[in-house]
């Protein structure tokens, strides 16, 4: 039977999971709380520049996440990042379009942010943010688990003891992304760099990448989690002294601008030890890549497979 099912956050693995319940001819609906499409598959305009500022390629192991990322190839959505060695997928043309097109046909909702979850009557009633009530059949929740026991918290959900105590152990790490553009060409090789030691974890030039345009360099620079835990509230004047000595060799050219963007909930520490979770008593699931696994592909079959246990 068609079921009106609530789906908590608009990254890969929401969109996956919709798009399959929807094809189901389910009636669904998506909430998210910021205005960008994708999660971390996220994409900033500064100025002229523009930066993949979260996920900076995916890869594709899984055959059914291969014959997916096939049928995006085809389609121009995605693309191998130009220059790399290893299979590198990127989206076309920035990182932010795949959250886009996986929307298409879907009714999302942006900036709706959700208080409480609260079971009813065989179903369940979201309170949102200067919005009415919504009343939905099924919820599932696909934004980072810290966030979704808290709106379960909010309506006194009572969870099984041991999930309840399975989802609260898992963790996640932070990211502190610096974007930076350059008065010219930048000396970061093609494929990006990572290096081996320092408060770096990933630098790449967005324009070799081909998703800012003009001559400047317009460089992500991801910074390790310990580093990122440890200077999370710091603003970018003072991190910008902590970072430029360990990466003035792929610089080429001087700092322009700099811009921080923080990501509380960058990647899980631990993944829970299935790649979802479906209570059919309550009408409830689970799904993201604290459960598939930490990569973009951990992320979207955790949704898929989130779909099929609701089917």
């Amino acid at each position: 039977m068609s079921k009106r099912v609530a789906i908590v956050g608009a990254g890969i693995s929401g969109l996956l999971l919709g798009r399959e319940l929807q094809a189901r001819g389910h009636d669904v609906v998506v909430l998210e709380k910021s205005r960008g499409l994708g999660g971390r598959l996220a994409t900033k305009r500064v100025d002229a520049s523009v930066f993949d500022q979260g996920a900076q390629f995916f890869t594709a192991r899984d055959e059914s996440f291969v014959r997916l990322v096939s049928a995006w190839q085809e389609s121009g959505l995605v693309a191998p990042w130009p220059g790399a060695s290893a299979q590198r997928w990127i989206a076309r043309p920035s990182m932010n379009a795949l959250g886009k097109a996986l929307a298409e046909g879907l009714a999302v909702r942006r900036e709706c942010r959700v208080l409480q979850a609260r079971p009813e009557d065989n179903g369940w009633t979201l309170l949102i943010e200067n919005q009415p009530p919504l009343r939905v059949d099924r919820l599932a929740l696909t934004a980072p688990v810290p966030q979704s026991l808290a709106l379960l918290a909010a309506g006194e959900v009572p969870l099984p003891a041991a999930l309840a105590m399975q989802l609260a152990a898992l963790t996640y790490h932070p990211c502190l992304a610096l974007l930076l553009t350059l008065a010219g060409p930048g000396a970061v090789p093609a494929e990006g760099v990572a290096p081996d030691s320092g408060p770096v974890r990933w630098l790449a030039d967005n324009r070799l990448k081909g998703v800012s345009p003009g001559e400047s360099a317009a460089l992500t620079v991801h910074l390790r989690p310990g580093f990122s835990a440890e200077h999370y509230d710091k603003p970018v004047t003072e991190l910008m002294p902590l970072v430029l000595p360990s990466i003035e060799p792929w610089l080429g050219s001087p700092v322009t601008t700099a811009t921080l963007h923080r990501w509380r909930y960058s990647e899980p520490a631990t993944t829970h030890v299935r790649p979802c979770e479906w209570l059919p008593g309550l009408g409830l699931g689970f799904a993201g890549d604290a459960f598939g696994g930490p990569r973009v592909e951990g992320a979207a079959l955790s949704g898929l497979a989130l779909a099929a246990a609701m089917a």
